[in-house]
């Protein structure tokens, strides 16, 4: 066990034009090879589609698309006399939204396109409206933890 004390949490800062640090994360997790300014650029557009395809305010859409995305329980695997396990565990919010976010861009990066921000953009406006891949991980990921449940013991 590590005698340093424990690390300080990491507050994530918001973006340059909304001033919104969702935004921020999305972004961090859209970036390849450190091209922060093409992630940037993605988002943005994919930003301006939704606001142009629903006519509402596309960071309230991202909200919804990642809180409609967020599971409440994920499956680890355990190792438990020699074989493995696949044990249901309660994860926190924060945990929640990043596999969120990993979820929905994993989900836009799958989907047939033209670009990156016509997919992403889609992507979000179908999980805000409940449908789309990343809603079935979620659901997926929901089901292998109920079918599982019996080991949660194993904890």
């Amino acid at each position: 066990m590590s005698r340093r004390s424990t690390a300080e949490k990491k507050t994530a800062k918001s973006d340059p034009i909304y001033h919104n640090r969702l935004v921020n994360m999305v972004v961090n997790r859209i970036l390849k090879n450190g091209k922060k300014s093409l992630a940037y650029r993605i988002l943005y557009r994919a930003i301006k589609n939704i606001q142009q395809k629903t006519e509402k305010n596309p960071l309230s859409v991202l909200r919804q698309a990642i809180r409609r995305v967020t599971p409440n329980v994920t499956v680890k695997a355990r190792r438990v006399g020699g074989s493995t396990y696949r044990v249901p565990i309660e994860i926190r919010s924060t945990q929640g939204k990043v596999l969120a976010i990993r979820w929905l861009l994993g989900a836009s990066r799958k989907r047939p396109g033209r670009n990156m921000n016509f997919k992403l953009s889609h992507e979000l406006m179908d999980a805000a409206r409940g449908n789309g891949n990343a809603i079935r991980k979620k659901e997926e990921t929901h089901r292998m933890a109920e079918a599982n449940r019996a080991f949660a013991h194993f904890r």
